[in-house]
């Protein structure tokens, strides 16, 4: 099923949800709504799914405008990240409920069923209770209920954030796989950058009701049209800071400095906006193609075999992501080196330069 927002806006009061948004989803593909909390992505949902109507604008299911149609009448499934499954219902019962509704004949449902309960490994459980499954096996059985209906479109609302980081890291591998079987336009919303990156497909990031950029996921983490749809595909945060550039040079400061590549070759001499992810400034040198600052630790977080710093450098705190355990206290003098090959470059409009 293919999707479309035409010139949507959704307010609240004085308040605006969603400014005026064009935005289409091919069919079958699998798209990822990214951004922070509060950035708009379960309110585009709910306008997908029927759950609430624009302000202002129109949303079409592939090619007909169902603005004015309400959720029980459009072939969509949706998945909160709060799992909701039918307390005094069996797991097969659970997943269904939907199939029951629509009056599909019994045999054609248990074939249905057994084959998405395989898909999720739900297989063993499906005599069981609700109240009898873990967290993540409910969440399952959620999922297990969107597919089953064979729904055009399914709204999935951030629903791994409350599993387990195994699981959460298993269906991260097998949603898109299990979707793409199945055939239906996925929406998926996350605030994980990480997320979107391990789900692929197409992502449209959002900031503060804005969509900043929608396309292919790759293609937007390694060129984002702006700073702002930089920062919102990056965690931790993006750093940032002025450079000038002189003829074939880029100043970060009278002491640190690196020569442009090609693209930047002809770039006017001027003073930008350089941004570089926390992986792309290490503890340790990499390559050849770094330069040495040298800073004060703010604080060190260690998280498994990575350490996350935050560094002051002439008065900006930065972070740096690096593998390994290091252990550095605050106050420490630190050398940290950038990667300049995946530096980023904005102009006075924080628009990205080069490609």
């Amino acid at each position: 099923m293919s999707v479309e927002l035409k010139n949507v806006t959704k307010l609240s009061g004085a308040e605006t949800h969603i400014y005026e948004t064009n935005l289409r989803l091919e069919e079958g593909e699998f798209n990822i709504l990214l951004g922070t909390t509060l950035s708009g992505k379960t309110t585009l949902l709910r306008l997908m799914a029927g759950l609430e109507k624009p302000s202002m604008g129109e949303v079409w299911f592939n090619g007909e405008d169902v603005t004015g149609v309400p959720v029980q009448k459009r072939n969509l499934s949706m998945v909160y990240q709060q799992f909701i499954n039918y307390p005094n219902m069996s797991v097969y019962e659970n997943i269904a409920s939907p199939l029951r509704v629509a009056r599909t004949p019994a045999a054609e449902i248990k074939q249905r069923v057994d084959k998405v309960a395989e898909l999720l490994k739900l297989g063993p459980m499906l005599k069981r209770m609700p109240n009898e499954l873990s967290g993540g096996q409910q969440q399952r059985t959620a999922m297990a209920r969107a597919l089953v209906k064979d729904a055009g479109l399914v709204l999935l609302d951030e629903p791994l954030a409350n599993l387990d980081y195994k699981l959460r890291e298993e269906l991260r591998e097998e949603l898109p796989k299990l979707f793409k079987e199945s055939g239906a336009t996925v929406v998926y919303a996350t605030t994980e950058p990480i997320e979107a990156l391990l789900l692929g497909g197409h992502t449209t990031t959002l900031h503060e009701g804005n969509v900043t950029q929608h396309g292919a996921t790759a293609e937007i983490y390694r060129k984002p049209h702006d700073l702002l749809s930089a920062q919102v595909f990056s965690d931790p945060p993006i750093n940032t800071a002025k450079v000038t550039k002189k003829k074939e040079w880029f100043f970060l400061s009278d002491k640190v400095r690196w020569l442009a590549d090609d693209r930047y070759a002809n770039l006017e001499d001027g003073v930008y906006t350089v941004g570089f992810r926390p992986h792309h400034i290490n503890l340790m040198a990499k390559h050849d193609q770094t330069v040495t600052v040298q800073g004060s630790v703010v604080i060190t977080e260690i998280s498994g075999s990575e350490s996350v710093v935050h560094i002051d450098v002439d008065g900006d705190t930065w972070v740096s992501l690096s593998h390994g355990i290091h252990r550095l206290e605050a106050g420490d003098e630190a050398e940290l080196y950038i990667q300049t090959d995946r530096c980023l470059y904005f102009d006075e409009a924080l628009r990205l330069i080069g490609d």
